[in-house]
C-alpha cells in the first residue's frame, strides 16, 4: 500500500509562502504517523480554485493517474479536494470502485471503506442533486430570457415556433392548435382526449402545454 497526500490552496503566493500550506502537510504527516504509515508523496495544489473539478487539476489529474488498488489518499479537509459535491460525490465513487481508500481527516477518518461512508455519500448524493437543480433552473432563466427576446437559445424549437435566422418565429398554424389545447385543458379535458382532436399521443400533450407554461 502506498498513502498520498493532497494539499491545495487558491492562489500562487500562498503555495510558496502561505502558513495554510504547511499546516495542511503537518496535518497529513501527523495522521499518517498515528496510522503506522509513511506517507509517498504529498501532491501540493497550487493557485488553483476549488471550483476546479479535481481532474482537471494539474496535481489532482496527477494524483489520479497514480493511485493503485489498495492505496490510500489522506487530505486535511472535504474542501481542499472538493469545492462541488457533484465532484465529490463522483470521484468518491470511482476511487471506491478502484479499491483507493480517501481519508478526510476533517471527517474523521476514510470515507470510503468505513462506517462513515454510507452518511458522506448520502448527504453528497443529496447536495450533489441540489447543486444539479440549480444549474437547471439557471438555464431554464437562460432560455425564458431568450426566448422573451425571440431568441432561439438551442435544443428543438418549442412547439408553436419555427427557429429563422437563429430566432423563434411564431408558426401560425401550431399557435392556433396550442391555443385550442389550452382552452380544452381549461375547461377540464382529458389529455388523452385533447391528443385525440390534434393526432398527437397524451404525454405529448402534457409536454407541450407543461413546456409552455414553465415559458410564461
Amino acid at each position: 500500500m502506498k498513502v498520498f497526500g493532497y494539499v491545495r490552496v487558491s492562489t500562487s503566493e500562498q503555495a510558496a509562502n502561505g502558513d495554510s500550506l504547511e499546516t495542511q502537510k503537518a496535518k497529513i504527516t501527523g495522521y499518517a504517523m498515528m496510522q503506522g504509515w509513511q506517507v509517498s508523496e504529498i501532491f501540493v495544489e497550487g493557485g488553483v480554485s476549488g471550483s476546479v473539478p479535481l481532474a482537471d487539476r494539474p496535481q489532482g489529474k496527477r494524483l489520479l493517474g497514480v493511485v493503485e488498488k489498495g492505496d490510500m489518499v489522506i487530505t486535511p479537509k472535504l474542501d481542499r479536494m472538493f469545492r462541488s459535491a457533484s465532484d465529490a460525490l463522483g470521484t468518491l465513487e470511482e476511487l471506491k470502485a478502484q479499491g483507493v481508500g480517501l481519508v478526510m481527516i476533517d471527517l474523521g477518518g476514510d470515507v470510503t471503506g468505513n462506517g462513515i461512508s454510507k452518511l458522506v455519500f448520502t448527504i453528497l448524493s443529496a447536495v450533489a442533486e441540489n447543486e444539479r437543480e440549480r444549474i437547471r433552473e439557471r438555464i431554464r432563466e437562460v432560455k425564458r430570457h431568450l426566448a422573451a427576446q425571440g431568441i432561439y437559445g438551442g435544443g428543438k424549437a418549442p412547439y408553436g415556433y419555427d427557429v429563422i435566422d437563429g430566432r423563434l418565429v411564431k408558426n401560425p398554424l401550431q399557435q392556433a392548435s396550442l391555443q385550442e389545447m389550452r382552452d380544452a385543458r381549461a375547461k377540464g379535458e382529458s389529455f388523452r382526449k385533447i391528443g385525440e382532436t390534434h393526432g398527437l399521443q397524451a404525454m405529448t400533450v402534457k409536454r407541450i402545454l407543461d413546456r409552455t407554461i414553465d415559458q410564461q
